[in-house]
């Protein structure tokens, strides 16, 4: 497939943010190219939020987002989708997974495995036959039990992606111990639920993208088609983040977040546009929008 943004197909997009806190530039510069690209090729744009883990939460993060992305004018087209509402999709995936003996119950800790080269106990269900389980005296997490393989795509920034998963040590976690559902298992079924085409997001979860890939594939579903945009940095050269304690995004000036977001998308609006409304320097952004200046790097 070419690196081009152009598609003929219907195009589903998304921006999914996780409520650990208010949007900061990084985030908003990342909603930003995910909602051009939607409308640049006629496509719906849908927001998720990913409250799949109560422990990071922040009161009011939830309504801070919404607030943010509405005073940018970035509008989605249907209604807020939440992970807390999914957990039946969850676990129907879960036991889909285990019953074809894809999944399997895994009592190793972090420590066992690490003092184990990364390879899980010889007493793991991922070599022996599944004991009876005691939920109240023996807490497992559910893994996917990954086989040899190398997993390709053509990212539309990155260009084509190859990763080889290892058998046993790349096998990851879909449901924690404490009961959580994981990231990799909930964000690859809320996007086959919502009917996801187009993924852009951040370049911090490149590397997931191998994970989710075997996931679609195990599921018997066909994967989006990825976009993975630069990293936003602070001027230390750290990555802009909540855990960096970069800003919280200041809606009054929506304009001026705006304009500095399509810079660092490598983006030239004329400085005119910042005097003018948010509506027309977003209506400048669809026109212009492309993927080809991010792919020079």
């Amino acid at each position: 497939m070419p690196l081009s943004s152009t598609y003929s197909t219907n195009y589903r997009g998304r921006f999914a943010p996780s409520p650990t806190g208010p949007l900061h530039l990084g985030s908003l510069t990342t909603a930003l190219a995910s909602y051009l690209d939607a409308k640049k090729n006629q496509g719906q744009w849908l927001l998720r939020i990913e409250d799949i883990d109560p422990l990071r939460e922040m009161p009011g993060a939830n309504e801070d987002i919404i607030n943010t992305l509405e005073a940018h004018g970035l509008h989605w087209d249907e209604s807020v989708y939440t992970q807390l509402d999914q957990s039946a999709r969850y676990e129907q995936a879960i036991h889909r997974l285990i019953e074809s003996k894809v999944a399997y119950h895994c009592r190793c800790s972090r420590k066992d495995l690490a003092e184990n080269n990364g390879y899980h106990l010889s007493t793991c269900p991922r070599h022996t036959p599944l004991p009876p389980i005691l939920p109240d005296t023996e807490p497992f997490a559910v893994r996917v039990a990954v086989t040899e393989c190398q997993t390709k795509w053509n990212d539309l920034v990155t260009g084509e992606q190859t990763h080889r998963l290892r058998q046993e040590i790349d096998d990851f976690v879909i449901k924690r111990k404490e009961g959580f559902y994981a990231y990799h298992l909930a964000v690859v079924c809320d996007d086959i639920a919502q009917g996801i085409t187009h993924i852009v997001r951040g370049a911090d979860l490149l590397e997931s993208t191998p994970f989710h890939l075997y996931l679609y594939q195990q599921l018997g579903h066909p994967a989006p088609i990825y976009a993975h945009t630069p990293i936003i940095c602070n001027e230390n050269g750290q990555k802009l983040s909540k855990q960096n304690l970069a800003p919280a995004i200041d809606n009054q000036t929506a304009q001026h977040n705006l304009y500095a977001a399509m810079q660092l998308l490598k983006m030239q609006p004329p400085k005119s546009l910042l005097t003018s409304s948010v509506q027309s320097l977003l209506a400048w952004g669809m026109h212009h929008w492309s993927f080809k200046p991010l792919q020079a790097g």
